[in-house]
């Protein structure tokens, strides 16, 4: 049987949990800030970008972590920025990496595998080849939703947007687990409200909130080195919370993660600045 949070099916949980950041997000922003509701077009666009980025991103890492360590779903979940390059390599010139950012890119993601070290011989056991799959998938369509957003931007609010993202890939998320989920052995007095209640309003709401205004600000290479700083976050609040180890190797593997964003960022400043002189 799949199950997942607390005995909670998996699909079913994550769309509870993203529809309902998305519609507190939507209340928001559509009663309180008075953003005008988007024209037909743009709510199509978010339709798409919340079956990509919620439902097959988010809602396949939920299905999968009942297969794997959650530690070897974060490992293979930190490839995004790896597919964010490969795929503008193609259809974007404009964020091409120049051998800084590339450079940047691995160092991070060496700070993630000396993180999560221990899980990477998990890739070789048989009994976890569905989750990896299903993580993989889940890793390539967070990059492809969110490429899709960065060249669709229609100039909407991003906030809005990302809370109909939300609402769209909940939906979608129900959808699916009517085939996928298995209701027999749930006890429904025992549903995770705790675990709900921050991961819709902090996970959900607050986290992809932020990374859709990114998208619109950042280069999508950059946005995209969210997938090294939330296992980080993951680990240091496990040491204050659940005080969970936090020794000198991970103390290291955050510093080069650090030094990995760092260099991107740098990549990026130098290249804005070469062409601002080619311009002149």
């Amino acid at each position: 049987m799949r199950i997942g949070v607390n005995g909670f099916p998996p699909f079913l949980f994550a769309g509870i949990r993203q529809s309902l950041g998305g519609m507190l997000l939507i209340a928001f922003m559509v009663w309180i800030k008075k953003i005008k509701w988007p024209t037909f077009s743009t709510l199509g666009k978010q339709a798409l970008a919340g079956f990509l980025m919620i439902t097959m991103g988010n809602g396949l890492v939920s299905w999968a972590e009942v297969y794997i360590p959650s530690g070897l779903a974060a490992i293979i979940c930190s490839l995004m920025p790896v597919w964010v390059i490969i795929i503008n390599l193609t259809i974007n010139q404009s964020e091409r990496p120049t051998w800084l950012i590339l450079l940047g890119v691995l160092i991070g993601l060496l700070g993630i595998l000396v993180v999560f070290g221990e899980h990477i011989a998990d890739f070789a056991n048989a009994n976890y080849s569905i989750g990896i799959f299903l993580t993989f998938t889940a890793s390539l369509t967070w990059a492809l939703g969110s490429i899709n957003m960065k060249r669709l931007s229609d100039g909407s609010n991003p906030y809005l947007n990302a809370g109909l993202q939300m609402a769209f890939g909940g939906f979608w998320c129900f959808i699916i687990s009517f085939f996928i989920d298995d209701y027999a052995s749930v006890s429904w007095q025992t549903v995770p409200f705790i675990p709900l209640a921050y991961l819709a309003l902090v996970g959900s709401l607050a986290a992809f909130a932020m990374y859709a205004y990114l998208l619109t600000k950042l280069p999508l290479t950059i946005a995209s080195l969210f997938s090294y700083v939330n296992p980080l976050v993951a680990v240091v609040l496990g040491w204050l919370i659940l005080d969970e180890k936090l020794n000198a190797k991970i103390g290291i593997a955050i510093a080069i993660t650090v030094l990995g964003i760092y260099l991107v960022n740098l990549g990026y400043q130098r290249k804005k600045s070469k062409r601002l002189i080619l311009q002149k």
